[in-house]
């Protein structure tokens, strides 16, 4: 199953955009604490609509718990700005992990060095400054949907 996971998500409503693109592309939602907000919070339930207790999002306590859960053997895949690799050349599997960072400071610069040939941008026209984090979100999880034969499970 692919894996979209969150570390430190600030804004209730992008995770409950993301909890919603999960559901629908089936894919498990991981959250990686500190959060911004509390998930009985109504802006991340309404986003997320009627999807979240379907969704049953993993929270992780924190990094290093969420780290402890992922070996380096698995295929995961990082998403920052700051990549030279664009989503479209990323070597999606079925058990791929999709890991962002929080919307006002990305993925950790600890993660962008550990993942450094495993990372990956959604590319922009020259001057724009940033996607959404629930829209990066969602374009690299279907581009992944559709490498791996536009089948969802």
């Amino acid at each position: 199953m692919l894996k979209v996971a969150l570390i430190h998500p600030e804004i209730p409503f992008n995770t409950g955009n993301v909890g919603r693109t999960c559901a629908a592309a089936g894919a498990q939602l991981h959250l990686v604490a500190p959060l911004g907000f509390s998930l009985s919070e109504r802006r991340v339930r309404r986003a997320g609509m009627d999807y979240w207790e379907k969704l049953a999002p993993i929270v992780h306590e924190s990094l290093e718990a969420f780290l402890a859960c992922v070996t380096d053997e698995e295929s995961v895949l990082a998403f920052s700005a700051e990549a030279a690799l664009t989503h479209w050349q990323a070597p999606y599997r079925a058990d791929s992990w999709l890991v962002f960072g929080g919307e006002s400071q990305g993925l950790p610069a600890a993660l962008r060095e550990r993942w450094r040939r495993r990372l990956y941008r959604v590319p922009m026209v020259a001057g724009a400054r940033s996607l959404n984090l629930s829209t990066a979100a969602a374009v690299a999880l279907y581009e992944a949907r559709r490498c791996l034969g536009g089948r969802l499970p």
